[in-house]
């Protein structure tokens, strides 16, 4: 029970409905100014407000965000969110943990029953798919089965966690990508708890990405699985009050841009900010042209800007993407008449916020960019892709014997004047190991590969499918190529990630999954795939051309991250693109190319076909948008979400509340954290002689560490599995 010492327990009703909530006003007749305040930290006050407990939640915290000034760093403030998030890749471990708290309590003669999260949490499986297949009908067909054979275990320990745990809910494999189901149908935007309060939804996630969801309005961001833990056990998240830095939105975007490149404007922008360890928060009255599927790309960055993340606060685009993605029309009334209640709705008339910093952006001055080759920050113009190439290319071999640095130097300056390799003052004597060519003799065919050959060319499940709108240019530029008679060079590995099954559902009913398989992107799951790592195997004529030449071969791919080494052991330069330029560049199959002034490719009728030529136009896009998305379509999708398929449900689930651990298992083991723990507790005792185990340098992340993707055999953790069988 709070202790409510500024009187701030109300009622509010809702069409006929009652909700106890703390309403904000409360504070403002205690003399506090909440008007200008922001959004985001409004939504932090009712947190503490409504928690106030004079232990966990003091009124000095009260007071002290109560005066937010834009000053970050005095305070600690105890932060409880409504709900926490997982997905199976870093979900697995906190569920072990959980079943061996059981385990600990019964031998301490407890009831392991009680065990449970205390707060609302829900997995969703969708780090487990791996392209092995692709380019067919089948493929994803193939890639389900193989994913389960491989998971198998995973998947059956987390199927008796879904039975086991109160509180727990999972979405098995094959659905969709965590944050694309949070934000289409997991999130309720303002919480109803069981004893009828009413508050804003806010969420903690173990992906870092979980910052998708500020685009609709709620408070969340990516922890590690320690604090997921603790808040999913009722423990509050500790915090120093944010600076939060407001970035203005003005205009809206020009014909040709996508929201996929206001993304890599706005990283590069808040990056050069710096911006690590505070909120961004959007404002401005460009917001009012920015649907909410553009704002959750925005949200989906904020790891990549470095923000703690990336808030929207919750306006009339708000409620016409929960209407759309088949919310009730109960649940949207709540929302609305919450948020206007509280000050948390962002009305055409509201005064802007007081911020700690801001940036301002027109949106009409985007442009059609790239991020690459290896950092989401590292923007580069569509224009000058080539000659951004050539210079990253010319670092890589600047010192390499062979090469003369004069005509280096013009090779990298021809690449903004549309030349390609070979053309102008290009002369291979001079430029040797540079302008080297392996041959290459598949299944595809005899062809040649080069510095600069795209292998990989992936529509990725993060950050972009959740927009239709991109997804849906992507579909329309494929319909035109193949009707110029265009195709992906055959050395290019394509896939289609959806992050959502609604995603399907959209391209097929305007008419442009058939042209995206004969492009040969073709479904290959549903699910976090080559963005991390899961690109699977490319094949060996190709990976043993780029050994044998130590060729810098390229990805492109609509994700989020390009880290060196991320996407594929194979691929030493990655670019990060909207949906349509992910297909565009797969034709063209090189990164050596001015797509402004060089053709993709031949036409069927024998002329050059240009980006311009088969670029979807503004209006293209807007009518298969109306035509072909509509809120039947996430009613049907998400109406058994958390049944699954055949294979989730034929599992041989071990029945009980406590898991029976396989002594042999390389995969799934029981914790040893409580092993020798008694009753009684012991003594603190200091810690000495503890060091670091890892000192890393700038922009070395988790994913270099520990990725995602296959296995080495001749790494340490490649030798070990070996060791027992694997």
């Amino acid at each position: 029970m709070a202790t409510n010492s500024f009187g701030a327990r109300s009622t509010l009703s809702v069409e006929g409905k009652s909700y106890t909530i703390f309403k904000l006003e409360a504070l403002e007749k205690r003399g506090f100014s909440l008007a200008r305040m922001p959004y985001s930290i409004k939504v932090m006050l009712e947190n503490v407000l409504r928690r106030e407990d004079g232990a966990v939640v003091t009124t000095g915290q009260i007071e002290a965000l109560a005066k937010w000034n834009g000053k970050g760093g005095e305070r600690e403030i105890s932060f409880m969110p409504a709900r926490v998030l997982l997905q199976d890749f870093t979900g697995v471990p906190v569920v072990a943990d959980l079943a061996a708290m059981r385990e600990a309590i019964k031998k301490l003669g407890g009831d392991p029953g009680k065990i449970s999260p205390l707060q609302p949490v829900d997995l969703v499986i969708d780090h487990s798919v791996q392209v092995d297949a692709y380019g067919s009908a089948d493929s994803f067909a193939a890639n389900a089965r193989l994913e389960f054979e491989r998971n198998r275990e995973r998947y059956l320990f987390l199927r008796w966690g879904q039975g086991a745990f109160d509180n727990f809910r999972v979405v098995p494999p094959d659905t969709g990508i965590v944050h694309q189901v949070n934000l289409e149908y997991l999130a309720p935007v303002v919480f109803s708890s069981k004893n009828g309060e009413a508050y804003p939804d806010t969420v903690i996630g173990t992906d870092s990405h979980t910052t998708m969801i500020n685009g609709l309005g709620v408070v969340g961001w990516g922890v590690g699985g320690i604090e997921a833990e603790a808040a999913m056990l009722g423990r509050s998240v500790p915090m120093l009050i944010p600076e939060v830095i407001g970035f203005r939105l003005a205009g809206s975007l020009r014909p040709g841009a996508t929201a996929t490149d206001l993304v890599l404007t706005v990283t590069q922008m808040l990056r050069k900010k710096g911006v690590v360890g505070k909120f961004v928060e959007y404002f401005g009255p460009g917001l009012k042209s920015l649907p909410v599927a553009d704002r959750a790309t925005l949200g989906n960055m904020s790891p990549e800007y470095g923000a703690t993340m990336g808030f929207f606060p919750v306006d009339d685009q708000t409620l016409t993407y929960l209407r759309l993605t088949g919310r009730s029309d109960a649940q949207v009334k709540l929302i609305e008449t919450y948020c206007k209640a509280q000050g948390l709705f962002n009305s055409a008339d509201a005064p802007e916020p007081k911020f700690s910093d801001t940036l301002e952006l027109d949106l009409g001055s985007v442009v059609p960019s790239m991020a690459g080759p290896r950092r989401p920050q590292d923007r580069v113009v569509l224009t000058a892709a080539k000659s951004g190439f050539r210079g990253e290319l010319a670092k890589e071999f600047e010192k390499h014997p062979s090469v003369d640095p004069k005509e280096l130097a013009k090779w990298v300056a021809e690449g903004g004047n549309g030349a390609s390799a070979g053309e102008g003052t290009v002369v291979e004597s001079k430029l040797g190991h540079i302008v080297n060519k392996v041959e290459v003799n598949s299944e595809g065919g005899r062809y040649a590969l080069t510095h600069g050959s795209i292998v990989i060319a992936a529509i990725t499940s993060c950050t972009n499918t959740s927009n239709p709108s991109v997804m849906l240019a992507a579909g329309i530029l494929a319909k035109k190529a193949v009707a110029r008679g265009l195709t992906v060079k055959p050395w290019v590995k394509t896939s289609l990630a959806p992050g959502s099954k609604v995603v399907t559902q959209y391209l097929k009913r305007a008419g442009l999954t058939e042209s995206l398989d004969k492009l040969r992107f073709n479904l290959v799951g549903y699910g976090c795939t080559t963005c991390i790592g899961n690109s699977g195997p490319i094949a060996e004529a190709i990976a043993g051309a780029v050994k044998q030449g130590n060729l810098v071969a390229c990805a492109i791919l609509s994700g989020n991250r390009n880290f060196e080494g991320r996407i594929n052991p194979s691929v030493r330069f990655n670019y990060l693109a909207s949906p349509p330029l992910v297909v565009a560049y797969a034709i063209a199959g090189t990164m050596d190319i001015d797509v402004e002034h060089q053709p993709l490719g031949t036409g069927s009728d024998g002329r050059p076909v240009y980006l311009r030529d088969i670029w979807p136009s503004q209006e293209e896009v807007a009518a298969a948008l109306a035509g072909s998305v509509d809120a039947a379509m996430f009613k049907s999708e998400y109406g058994q979400v958390f049944d699954g398929d055949a294979r989730w449900k034929s599992l041989a689930v071990p029945e009980g509340n406590l898991f029976r651990w396989e002594k042999d298992s390389s995969y799934v083991k029981a914790p040893p954290f409580f092993d020798g723990v008694t009753a009684k507790v012991g003594e603190f005792s200091d810690i000495s002689g503890a060091r670091a185990l890892a000192v890393l340098g700038d922009s070395v992340t988790t994913d270099h560490i520990s990725p995602a993707g296959s296995i080495g055999a001749d790494s340490p953790a490649g030798k070990y599995l070996i060791a027992h069988g694997v």
